[in-house]
């Protein structure tokens, strides 16, 4: 079990973390949202899950990006309804059936998109640009 304690400031809260203070706020300037946490952190585990596949697969890639686009719905607390994952991956000898079979495979093995797979849709696609020798 990890237990984390969280600080109420007058601007939100903070928490202590191995890699330094983390300040959470509903004001930006402030500190990270919540939603963006949300966000960032089904983005970073399924980019983390998907680059250890490649890497075990052999994958020769020079860069993967993912961006986020994000349906929230104002009319109930402006919840996450939808994160639409976009990976782009760059790199030369790339085989895009195979890397769409290491992207389902990342998914599956992704904490973060498996604990809110009930409540929050996760769309993710995928596309490949192949680099010159």
């Amino acid at each position: 079990m990890t237990q984390l304690t969280y600080y109420l400031k007058h601007e939100g809260m903070r928490t202590e973390t191995n890699y330094g203070q983390l300040n959470i706020s509903a004001d930006e300037a402030y500190g990270f949202r919540p939603y963006q946490l949300m966000v960032s952190s089904i983005a970073g585990c399924s980019l983390s899950v998907f680059r250890k596949i490649l890497d075990k697969q052999r994958v020769a890639y020079e860069d993967v990006i993912v961006t986020a686009n994000v349906t929230r719905n104002e009319e109930e607390a402006n919840r996450i309804e939808k994160v639409h994952l976009h990976f782009v991956v760059k790199g030369r000898y790339l085989k895009e059936d195979k890397l769409h079979k290491s992207l389902q495979t990342s998914q599956k093995h992704c904490s973060m998109v498996q604990s809110v797979k009930n409540s929050i849709e996760i769309e993710e696609t995928l596309e490949c640009i192949p680099l010159s020798l």
